[in-house]
């Protein structure tokens, strides 16, 4: 019963991507629409194109240098010390926050009439908030730097769990026996092989910058969008044909992302070759600036995103606030009663959404583990390439086929088509969340149990999993924490008729209702933190006399 499902988990992975972009080629090439006429050269003739392209790349390279960059500075210059612990502390929960909420509550500090522009008003007697376009700007920095601050804690802990695959500690004390400084030290002798092992979540993040809708509508430029807005808008355009534009703006995107992955492979050599042309200097680095602007860019990224999550809240419960007061006049709960009850019927669909995601991953990641376990199954890097394949092409270059594909059979949108959609994405995180501890649980438990006359089946369900409950109760905080965040599958699969908290969030951005922005943007990020704090809670209650097993 077990063999089949490493087959079926690839299915699931690769099946929906391949099937997408087949449905996306073909209407970019005029089939499957009817009416649709020469959609490639519609998309290609649009006068944004170039500029929506540009601003794409821009924010996507740049973001993903900015907090590789961050990252590994601040691990170089800080890891081990009382700083980098509280700084860890700081940014780990941020990793939970979904990228949207981050967006919303970005937007409210860096805006003309942000907490931000109210501190120098204040001071210097402004009245009325500075012309100023720093959200949504033409070059997409502002939307550039949300990127950063949202992806610096996941690349981060990447890089952190990668250290002791890279030996990391013995490396660096040869380094720095050889007089380099740490921060030299640890570029030369570590950094590299901490690069091997992430590799692979530095292009979802180079991908995910370049093709992301949610924090873009939010940040981004709007004359022209980026391109993933762009196709977005077509795609949700009542005029059929436009969605065959759709696919070929689709098309278009990818060939863009491939042409510039192929472009970070290159520089990905050039960099090896002048790091080692650095090696063999035996060149330093200015160690005090490199650890003062990492540890100040690290602590500025939580900051903004944690000062973020404060203006959400204290907008969601403020009675009048005029320009410049720092503060509201009154707090009030009206707007909590004002959104608050929809909010609950909203939410309770969009966790439901995302337990039934959770548990069909659950369900195909034990599966997958334990016949890896029987039957001596390896995972080789191919595998593991298959595992990223659903985050390394980009959602819209997949998403638009699967909508048109099914239609084109006769199958609308519906709630299982988005929930299938959620499981594409999920059940990666899931997979490599629960992976580590499921193989490092002691197999000489298993043989105790096998001696005792227990099954397979048997150890399985009465003695593997209850001990890996933590990390079972983890990995299904980070799946939900992933579906509560979907916002374009849930936005196409369901043909905008399914509403989650991210949809509902996104679309109150473009209005200029604060409050009900506050209040929709503090219960997506409740929906996406409560598993994890019960992941916590309920481990510690289970196992409050067994120590070594309330993390597993």
């Amino acid at each position: 019963m077990l063999r089949p499902l490493p087959l079926l988990t690839t299915l699931v992975l690769a099946g929906p991507v391949a099937f997408g972009l087949l449905g996306t080629v073909l209407p970019a090439f005029g089939y499957l629409v009817p009416g649709a006429d020469a959609p490639m050269q519609a998309a290609l003739g649009w006068r944004g194109l170039p500029r929506a392209l540009g601003v794409a790349i821009l924010s996507g390279v740049l973001s993903t240098l900015g907090a590789l960059s961050v990252a590994a500075l601040i691990l170089a210059g800080w890891h081990g010390t009382r700083a980098f612990r509280w700084l860890e502390r700081a940014l780990s929960p941020l990793l939970a926050v979904p990228h949207a909420a981050a967006a919303l509550g970005l937007a409210f500090l860096i805006a003309p009439s942000g907490w931000i522009a109210r501190i120098p008003a204040v001071a210097l007697g402004w009245e009325r908030a500075p012309d100023l376009l720093i959200l949504n700007d033409p070059w997409g920095l502002s939307l550039t730097a949300g990127l950063i601050a949202k992806e610096l804690p996941f690349l981060l802990l990447m890089m952190l769990a990668a250290l002791p695959q890279a030996n990391a500690g013995p490396r660096l004390r040869v380094a720095r026996s050889l007089g380099q400084g740490r921060v030299a030290g640890w570029f030369k002798a570590v950094f590299p092989g901490v690069y091997a092992q992430v590799r692979l979540p530095v292009l979802v993040v180079l991908v995910y910058g370049m093709t992301n809708v949610d924090v873009a509508v939010i940040l981004g430029p709007s004359t022209p969008s980026t391109l993933a807005v762009q196709v977005t808008r077509w795609m949700m355009d009542p005029d059929l044909s436009s969605r065959a534009v759709a696919a070929a703006g689709g098309v278009i995107l990818f060939a863009a992302t491939l042409a510039v992955l192929a472009l970070w492979f290159a520089g990905e050599r050039l960099a090896a070759r002048l790091g080692r042309r650095w090696v063999v200097s035996g060149g330093g680095a200015p160690e005090r600036v490199a650890r003062g602007a990492g540890l100040a860019l690290a602590a500025g990224s939580a900051a903004m995103v944690l000062a973020g999550l404060a203006a959400l809240a204290v907008w969601s419960v403020a009675a009048r606030w005029s320009f410049p007061d720092l503060a509201p006049e009154a707090l009030t709960l009206r707007s909590w009663a004002r959104f608050g009850p929809s909010m609950v019927d909203v939410a309770l669909d969009t966790v439901a959404l995302a337990g039934a995601a959770t548990l069909a991953s659950l369900v195909l990641v034990v599966g997958c583990l334990e016949a890896e376990h029987r039957f001596g199954l390896t995972l080789g890097q191919r595998a593991l390439w298959l595992l990223y394949l659903p985050l390394l092409v980009p959602q819209v270059a997949f998403l638009p086929g699967l909508q048109l594909l099914p239609l084109s059979l006769g199958f609308g949108p519906s709630w299982g088509l988005v929930l299938a959609g959620h499981v594409v994405f999920v059940l990666p995180y899931v997979f490599l969340s629960l992976s580590g501890p499921f193989r490092a649980w002691d197999i000489r438990l298993a043989r105790v149990a096998s001696g005792l006359g227990a099954s397979r089946n048997r150890t399985l369900w009465t003695l593997r999993l209850p001990m890996l409950a933590g990390p079972l109760l983890t990995a299904a905080a980070i799946g939900i924490a992933v579906s509560v965040g979907q916002y374009l599958p849930t936005l196409l699969l369901g043909g905008g008729r399914i509403a989650t908290l991210v949809t509902e969030a996104v679309a109150l951005s473009s209005g200029g209702d604060r409050r009900a922005i506050g209040v929709w943007g503090l219960g997506q990020t409740g929906a996406a933190l409560l598993p994890f704090a019960l992941a916590l809670i309920v481990p510690a209650i289970l196992f409050r006399n067994r120590r070594g097993l309330r993390h597993g």
